[in-house]
């Protein structure tokens, strides 16, 4: 990766409301300011000797084969397939010859989409179209490249096809001057330049020249009737497929440099733990001990090899202090119930008006919790670093790689143009690379040992210091009126706010409980996303409460939509059975203005063969709305000696136009799969500052006898395609939820379903 100038201090992007007005009023100075700031940016990607590059996004070869610049980190989702696949599709190359390399940090690659989501809310509100455009002029002119909240083809769809196109364009006008024709007779399928088929050149014979015209004002990008040999809606094979099957693909772990020695690390509690005793002798009787690299809040043991370095830190007996109590399961859920009477409490979304409604009716209500969830991945945190000469170099896996840069530059007391990082594919995530803490004390143990040092935790620790999905309180009140009508709803959530939590951290550099401190006074959207529900009501609210619960929690597939999917979805079947309506027919009558998510209810009951949720029947529906997809759920659920069973999950899911139909149905399946393990496990209580299970085995999670028969059917869209990497996951456990209601008559509110054995 090209090295890049940077400055020693770190970039972090905090925005708030004193920012955005320094200098006068927000509109005038922002655009007084930014329109002075030099924004000429330009590829810088490695080109090698017969490569001719395109842009930011494609460089071609001689011999024709296609590299597709990559910017976001494969974590199994499948975007080193689909964003080729879209850039391939509209240049016509032939997906044998197409490649995949890992874009540099460049502010051509800012995740503007992402940042927007993420840290829009309160700031557009305040300034409106100005506060869009300054979010996205920051992930900009930062160079803020993230991936996740499945945005990825959501932001980059348009500019692989733009790329796709201008490359098709300027090969031909290459072709047409060869042959003295127009270009625009001339087309591109299959790697071939062709003039109406009576002259053919392969298109690496054309690139060096392509490159030396100049773009048509108006790209003509292909028609969706041009059918014939499209790659774009086919179920291509993946291209990262054949090294995970025969293990050639490269992972964090396994990074070898010459010297290379392994480190394990222990951080201590969770919270504000500092590092206190050690046992050094008994660690140094370990054979291939080299060295313990101490810092104020961890240990790491350094070896030979990874089992000398572990060994010795379990013989280092490290004591860690805290200034406060550990934190634990019952502090938790106490610090939840309080924040409903905390001060931080703020209505966040509302029509129509409450009062009179619920003023001296007759309510339905009902209390929700869940539990934190842990992510899991296959891979734990893991880096390789080699630091020599002034400069650093970083191999990982990372979501954030600019602001894993300049963390490990100013780890290091590096300018960030000397630090270089080496992008990998993640063996899993769940968001849990949106951090990159591995990274940098894989460099501070690299720079202390003058060697490079390949760090990878344990699993035990990946545990104890995972930053999960927080854990949630909902308080629902509804009033029904005459033909099950919702005439008012109310949901109050009180929840960590788990996205300014991460923010903080990975772009304003947070300790992880100072994060959790700062955003527990402030009420936040992201912490309710997924609560404002797709069913007609004329009048309802949603609160959210902020609360301290002395655990940094963080990103998690699908986020705050995974509880809010549980309460809602949870709390309508209740009011079915209140109202005295089959629960199917109870949702329909409400989503006449969502008539995509209807369609996913209706078919999702007709292939499951709904019976109504009638007792006895074993049968729960439940549907879900984000990223711009649709999905609705039946699953049939039952409990065998306090074992939670699902033999069967049907899911219905209109998601727009999909690029590769069978990723995407891959990563729905994936995401039910990761709703069935939330349902059944997968989630963290604690005691004395730590898990009371670290060991993936006590942990609840399906194995392969646990997962019945699974069927994801695509519904046929000419809508934009919609996010697929998490759509998956929140309805599954509010669905097992009602199927349980009709075998044993008790309403299953707390999530985890059933505590794991």
């Amino acid at each position: 990766m090209a090295r890049a100038p940077g400055s020693k201090e770190r970039q972090g992007i905090a925005i708030d409301r004193r920012t955005m007005l320094v200098g006068g009023g927000a509109a005038a100075g922002l655009l007084v300011a930014w329109s002075l700031w030099p924004r000429d940016y330009k590829a810088n990607v490695n080109v090698s000797p017969g490569e001719q590059l395109f842009g930011a996004f494609l460089k071609i070869d001689k011999s024709g084969v296609v590299t597709v610049i990559v910017p976001q980190t494969e974590m199994g989702q499948g975007v080193t397939t689909v964003l080729p696949q879209i850039l391939a599709d509209e240049l016509g190359a032939d997906w044998r010859a197409v490649a995949v390399q890992p874009a540099p940090i460049s502010a051509l690659y800012a995740n503007t989409l992402l940042v927007e989501e993420w840290r829009g809310g309160d700031l557009t509100t305040m300034l409106g179209g100005v506060g869009d455009w300054a979010l996205k002029e920051y992930a900009t002119r930062n160079a803020i490249m993230l991936t996740g909240g499945s945005t990825s083809v959501r932001m980059f769809h348009d500019s692989y096809r733009d790329a796709g196109a201008a490359a098709r364009v300027l090969l031909c006008k290459a072709a047409g001057k060869r042959w003295d024709v127009a270009w625009e007779s001339c087309d591109i399928k299959n790697g071939i330049v062709s003039d109406g088929g009576k002259r053919r050149l392969k298109i690496g014979e054309l690139a060096a020249e392509a490159s030396a015209f100049d773009l048509p004002e108006i790209l003509p990008l292909r028609q969706d009737s041009d059918a014939d040999g499209r790659l774009a809606g086919e179920s291509v094979p993946r291209i990262d497929l054949p090294a995970q099957i025969d293990g050639s693909m490269t992972f964090a772990a396994d990074i070898r440099v010459p010297d290379m020695l392994y480190a394990s690390i222990r951080q201590g509690p969770v919270g504000d733990a500092t590092l206190g005793k050690v046992n050094e002798a008994a660690a140094a009787k370990v054979t291939g001990f080299r060295k313990l690299v101490r810092r104020d809040r961890w240990v790491a043991a350094v070896a030979s090899n990874w089992w000398a370095a572990n060994k010795a830190l379990d013989l280092l007996d490290p004591v860690f202090t805290l200034p406060h109590r550990p934190v634990d399961t019952a502090s938790i859920e106490k610090a939840l119930e309080d924040a409903f009477a905390g001060s931080g409490g703020r209505r966040l979304y509302e029509q129509g008006d409450l009062l009179p409604v619920f003023e001296g009716a007759t309510i339905v209500a009902s209390e929700y919790q869940v539990a934190p969830a842990l992510h899991l991945a296959m891979e734990t945190m893991a880096a390789t670093a080699r630091v020599k000469d002034g400069l650093a170099e970083v191999w990982m896996a990372t979501q954030a790689p600019t602001f894993a840069r300049a963390a490990i530059a100013e780890a290091l007391g590096f300018s960030k143009g000397d630090v270089i990082l080496y992008p990998l594919h993640a063996g899993g995530s769940f968001d849990r690379k949106m951090d990159f803490e591995a990274g940098v004390q894989a460099a501070i143990i690299a720079q202390e040992m003058k060697q490079p040092v390949q760090l990878m935790w344990s699993r035990a620790e990946d545990i104890i210091r995972d930053l999960p999905r927080a854990p949630a309180h909902a308080r629902m009140a509804a009033k029904l009126g005459r033909n099950g009508v919702i005439e008012g709803w109310l949901a109050k959530v009180a929840a960590p706010a788990a996205l300014a939590e991460t923010w903080a951290r990975i772009a304003d550099g947070a300790l992880p409980h100072d994060a959790a401190k700062a955003a527990s006074g402030r009420a936040d959207r992201l912490a309710v996303s997924g609560m404002t529900t797709p069913y007609a009501m004329k009048n309802f609210a949603i609160d959210h409460y902020p609360a301290d619960i002395g655990l940094p929690t963080g990103r998690w597939r699908s986020n705050a939509n995974h509880y809010s999917a549980f309460f809602t979805e949870s709390f309508i079947d209740e009011l079915a059975k209140s109202a005295g309506i089959e629960p199917l027919s109870f949702r329909i009558q409400m989503l006449g203005g969502q008539p995509r998510l209807a369609h996913c209810l209706a078919t999702a009951a007709a292939m499951g063969g709904w019976q109504g949720g009638i007792a006895g029947s074993g049968q729960g529906i439940a549907c879900h709305a984000m990223n711009g997809a649709y999905i609705a759920v039946l699953v049939e659920a039952g409990l065998n000696n306090g074992k939670l069973t699902v033999p069967r999950i049907v899911a219905a899911v209109d998601c727009g136009d999909q690029i590769n139909p069978d990723i995407a149905r891959q990563q729905i399946e994936g995401g039910l799969i990761f709703g069935l393990a939330s349902a059944m496990g997968a989630s963290g209580s604690y005691a004395k500052g730590l898990p009371t299970r670290a060991i993936l085995g006590r942990l609840g999670l399906p194995r392969l006898a646990d997962v019945g028969e699974v069927t994801v059917e695509l519904i046929r869209s000419n809508a934009a395609a919609g996010g697929v990497g998490e759509i998956g996951v929140p309805p599954v456990a509010p669905a097992i939820a009602n199927a349980l209601f009709t075998v044993t008559g008790a309403r299953f509110r707390t999530l985890p379903l059933v505590a794991p054995a």
